[in-house]
């Protein structure tokens, strides 16, 4: 929420060229059903297998969930916030809020997505090992 908030300001302080309406409204609706596309699919895969989507717990996990969109990628719910975060982007047409996506994206890999991994390591073994040679960490 922080970074949606910035990336708004520094689109109203910053000079900067504005993208057309038209590009503007196509690029936020497409990428915002795109997000839609990834984070249902995913939060439904978690809470049918009855497993936690709260990745502050990655402990609790009780499953690893491989099927559906986790077939496309391990991290359906991170590539959602990063679609959405592009989504806004567009829809406030300054070229510089699209910094905001990619620093939630180095971000989230970082602090969030190693550390996951390690824990999912360590919690599922070689199952997961073999999942991680099969599906890619984004797309």
């Amino acid at each position: 929420m922080a970074l949606a908030l910035l990336m708004a300001a520094t689109a109203r302080l910053a000079p900067s060229e504005s993208l057309p309406g038209a590009a503007r409204q196509a690029g936020a609706a497409l990428l915002g059903a795109l997000a839609l596309g990834f984070a249902v699919p995913g939060i439904g895969a978690f809470l049918r297998a009855g497993t936690t989507i709260n990745p502050v717990d990655i402990e609790k996990a009780s499953l690893l969930v491989t099927g559906g969109i986790f077939g496309v990628t391990r991290n359906p719910m991170y590539v959602a916030l990063t679609a959405l975060l592009t989504a806004w982007a567009f829809g406030l047409g300054s070229p510089w809020g699209f910094a905001g996506p990619l620093i939630f994206a180095v971000f989230i890999h970082r602090f969030q997505i190693l550390p996951e991994e390690r824990a999912l390591g360590l919690k599922f073994g070689t199952e997961y090992a073999a999942y991680r040679r099969r599906v890619r960490r984004w797309l």
